[in-house]
């Protein structure tokens, strides 16, 4: 339970805070960010990938006079669902009816006084470091009352924009190295990024989920992290760390999922039960988490330069696979149940792999019906036709900025 005064206090503080920081590099996503008042607008994304100057930066170009209230606030640890009433008191007393609520989801029962002020003709902003906010934990009470929008680091051209270059190859070389964490890209500092692995781990993963056996949850996401690009099965996962089922090990890879640290793309079918029991390719949120946290970074190039591919894709797309058959595709694009595009990822091409590549490239291209495929390298250029099929080889540094 928390005072009333105390909450007035904190929020005071906060947005004073907001108005003195930098505004930072001015996002692509606010752009896209509708101006609505019937749902509440939320803005979901990893730990420390922008989502609170994603806000400062609506607060002061749309919404200057809002009400801010940053739940992660260590004066807030005790807010409980009674002090909603607290908080709303505060809030009328106020008159605003534009609300800006950060990190709300770590207070139960969240979504009952959201509905409420969307009742009340109330526009609400909300943001947050889990991937749940989407879907799993919105309940009934919210459901068909939001417009989601995920934001997630630095893409290619902000990265390219924040640093005032050119895409190049050594613009790829560097985004490759640093990722695109706002701070980090600033500081250089990889202290940041080990800190913020271990925070997603403990703090979003342990504490919020109730997990006992942290030690082997860090040695899995340490794994995981070493692995990019690469297949993975619960069963194999439980045998490896010795867990003590699957259910458990596949209840942590959720639970990376849930906060953005991992992704896992199935292989492609249109069965979704083989879907599920397929093995999935692992890839992470942002390579500078792969450089700072990983010893595999510079002996497996190759493997983690598919991740800023995925990662483009994924700004784009939520349905992504991996096609695999005679031959293997990297990534296969479906919107509305139609694959749209086939990407081949391959860091160099030479006379020991082009084969192989654009084997599973015409492959997946002929599998699905469609006219062309994209293969991305690090820097080369070319196109080769096979049975009226064409394959586009384009860099990456061109690739990624469109």
């Amino acid at each position: 339970m928390i005072l009333k005064t105390v909450i007035a206090s904190v929020a005071e503080a906060q947005k004073a805070n907001l108005t003195i920081l930098e505004s930072g590099l001015a996002r692509t996503a606010l752009d896209k960010l509708p101006d609505i008042t019937s749902h509440a607008l939320i803005v979901s994304g990893v730990r420390r990938c922008g989502k609170s100057t994603l806000l400062h930066q609506l607060l002061r170009e749309k919404h200057p006079d809002a009400f801010y209230l940053n739940f992660e606030d260590t004066r807030l640890y005790d807010f409980e669902p009674s002090d909603f009433l607290r908080l709303d008191s505060l809030v009328t007393e106020t008159g605003q009816k534009v609300l800006f609520f950060d990190e709300i989801q770590i207070v139960d029962r969240w979504e009952t006084y959201v509905r409420q002020k969307l009742d009340e003709g109330c526009k609400v902003v909300i943001t947050g470091s889990n991937a749940s906010l989407l879907s799993r934990e919105l309940g009934t009470k919210l459901t068909g009352r939001q417009i989601t929008k995920e934001l997630f680091p630095f893409s290619y051209s902000e990265f390219c924009a924040y640093r005032n270059a050119l895409p190049s190859p050594d613009a790829t070389r560097d985004y490759m190295a640093t990722g695109g964490f706002p701070e980090y890209v600033k500081s250089g500092l990889e202290e940041f990024m080990r800190q913020l692995f271990e925070d997603i781990l403990i703090r979003d993963i342990a504490v919020r989920y109730g997990v006992r056996d942290v030690r082997t949850l860090q040695r899995l996401a340490l794994y995981l992290v070493s692995n990019i690009g690469r297949l993975i099965t619960g069963n194999r996962l439980k045998t490896m760390f010795e867990a003590g089922s699957t259910s458990t090990i596949m209840d942590y890879l959720s639970y990376f999922e849930y906060t953005y640290l991992f992704h896992f793309v199935p292989k492609f079918s249109y069965s979704l039960r083989k879907q599920l029991v397929n093995p999935r390719k692992v890839y992470a949120i942002d390579t500078g988490v792969v450089n700072a946290n990983s010893g595999s970074f510079t002996d497996d190039f190759g493997s983690v330069f598919k991740n800023p591919v995925f990662l483009h894709l994924r700004r784009n797309y939520k349905d992504i696979y991996y096609f695999s058959e005679k031959s293997e595709c990297d990534f296969v694009i479906s919107e509305k149940g139609t694959v749209r595009q086939v990407v081949q990822v391959c860091y160099d091409l030479n006379p020991d792999n082009i084969d192989r590549e654009l084997k599973g490239l015409f492959e997946a291209v002929a599998h699905f019906g469609l006219k062309e495929g994209m293969l991305v390298t690090f820097n080369q250029t070319d196109e080769f036709e096979r049975d009226g099929m064409k394959a586009l080889i384009v860099p990456a540094h061109q690739y990624l900025a469109d």
